[in-house]
């Protein structure tokens, strides 16, 4: 039992501390980072940079954190537009015809299917990320969830139930942890460089609403409204699954380099497997889904186990002004109904659940000059789940690197999911510290307009000497051969022996 409670604080300690594919150095660069990033941040955006970084030491990361949130309406800015005011459609305001705010404000809300919040939290186990050479080890814990209430409901707040017979009132939701481990590694050729990454992904928990199974709708009529809902919510706890990062990214070219790579081109995670995590949850007893278990999602004050899932069903029937008092216009199942039992498969076993992880694919390119370095990515996912978004984002950034020990970053964003995206950082590199922070506005460029925030930092280390390349072989040739003096007395065994004396000693060369 002492060993599940140490088991359990690691994990713990692991949800304080932390740091993330999406490092400082990208968020200041708002993601443009695929042809620029460095050692164990090249995992998660393009790890055939490791190939061009065999010449620079070693990198640990000690510990880091990155939080962020965002949505896609509520800001300060919106806030105030909206504070104490009458929203009028096009042609309803008779002071002002030409007054639309509540016709923009649901145009903004259908684009994204409703009012959606998004938040992520990228974790690391500590000391358990390092780079030499063009190998990496990496670990990221994610903990992703993803809210949307429905364009309908909006629709209905603002607009009532004038010209909106049938309403589609379906809620989205899902939360997710998740744990990468990933080995990374990169090839040189001679004009670029293959890297791949092949990550195993330890699920920790999951719970959403199955949007196949799941709708809910309110129809309008003249006399009444009707309605009826199914949701499906089904859970896991203790998952595996593969993933694997695919990149190619040019040379070096006067200064510019090139790159392309999918980001879990391979990944998927099945469900309600055996695993360490939900032996570890499961107390004493050593039994998931009672009330001596270390973690468990539970619903109406029931702990749940894997082996049921949560239905809910509720209908509405004919409410209106003379009938809003009646008890029996609005009937759901009883919340011991609601649990129900998860089917067992052919074998009488509790059936496995799949998710696929969400794929991103890059392009990116960099220019690196004298005192500044400018990148640039162009990204997209392919479905709109958790960290991915079926949409083209373009980002662009600019390092000052004038002050080596100091770099300043500046990037912007737009484009995706978060529409627009402003960021800034800053780092501090001296010998063996690198340190970096990074800030950013999410869906908008100033404090009252954006709509979410990130922020992030972390420690790493490196050699005494900082993580600058070895110096190459033509940067330490040897001297230059001493002028003839004219003197003609020497012999050709000196003139040898004084062109010996000319050359670098082993200290030299070091």
């Amino acid at each position: 039992m002492r060993f599940r409670y140490i088991i359990l604080f690691l994990l713990l300690v692991c949800f304080a501390i932390g740091q993330t594919k999406r490092d400082p150095r990208s968020v200041g660069l708002a993601g443009a980072y695929s042809t620029v990033a460095d050692g164990i941040f090249s995992v998660g955006y393009n790890p055939a940079m490791l190939a061009y970084q065999q010449d620079k030491p070693f990198m640990l990361q000690l510990f880091g954190v990155d939080f962020g949130i965002v949505g896609n309406w509520l800001s300060l800015a919106n806030l105030n537009t909206i504070s104490g005011k009458t929203l009028y459609a096009e042609g309803e305001n008779p002071e002002n015809p030409n007054d639309n705010s509540k016709t923009q404000l649901l145009n903004q809300l259908k684009d994204s299917g409703g009012l959606t919040f998004f938040q992520d939290l990228h974790i690391p186990l500590p000391l358990l990320n390092y780079s030499s050479g063009n190998m990496a080890l990496t670990s990221n814990t994610l903990i992703l969830s993803n809210y949307q209430i429905p364009y309908g409901f909006m629709q209905l707040l603002l607009e009532g139930n004038a010209n909106n017979p049938d309403i589609d009132m379906t809620l989205h939701y899902e939360i997710m942890g998740v744990t990468e481990f990933g080995f990374s590694f990169a090839v040189p050729f001679d004009q670029l460089a293959l890297g791949v990454t092949l990550k195993y992904l330890q699920g920790l928990f999951f719970m959403g609403i199955d949007p196949d199974s799941s709708h809910a709708n309110l129809v309008t009529t003249d006399e009444a409204l009707y309605g009826e809902g199914v949701y499906y919510l089904r859970q896991g706890i203790g998952g595996s699954g593969i993933g694997v990062d695919i990149g190619l990214v040019s040379r070096n070219i006067n200064g510019w380099r090139f790159g392309v790579s999918m980001i879990n081109a391979i990944g998927s995670i099945t469900w309600n497997k055996e695993s360490m995590i939900k032996d570890i949850l499961a107390g004493g007893d050593g039994v998931y889904g009672n009330d001596d278990d270390l973690f468990h999602f539970t619903w109406a004050g029931q702990a749940l186990n894997d082996s049921v899932a949560i239905k809910y069903i509720y209908t509405i029937d004919s409410l209106n002004a003379g009938t809003i008092g009646n008890d029996n216009l609005f009937w759901n199942n009883d919340p011991e109904d609601q649990i129900v039992p998860v089917p067992l498969d052919k074998n009488g076993n509790l059936p496995e659940f799949k998710m696929d992880y969400p794929a991103i694919f890059r392009l990116g390119m960099s220019y690196a000059g004298d005192g500044m370095l400018f990148s640039s990515d162009l990204w997209t996912g392919f479905t709109n789940s958790l960290f991915s978004h079926k949409g083209w984002r373009w980002s662009a950034g600019l390092e000052v690197t004038k002050f080596e020990s100091f770099p300043l970053r500046l990037g912007y964003a737009w484009g995706g999911s978060n529409f627009q995206e402003l960021a800034l950082g800053f780092g501090f590199h001296k010998g063996p510290v690198i340190f970096d922070f990074g800030f950013a506005f999410r869906n908008g460029i100033w404090i009252h307009s954006m709509k979410g925030v990130n922020i992030s930092t972390q420690l790493t280390i490196t050699s005494l000497k900082s993580r600058k390349s070895k110096p190459k072989p033509e940067e330490i040739a040897p001297s230059p051969i001493p002028k003839d003096t004219g003197d003609t007395e020497n012999t050709e065994e000196e003139n040898k022996e004084s062109f010996e004396e000319s050359l670098p000693d082993a200290e030299e060369k070091q």
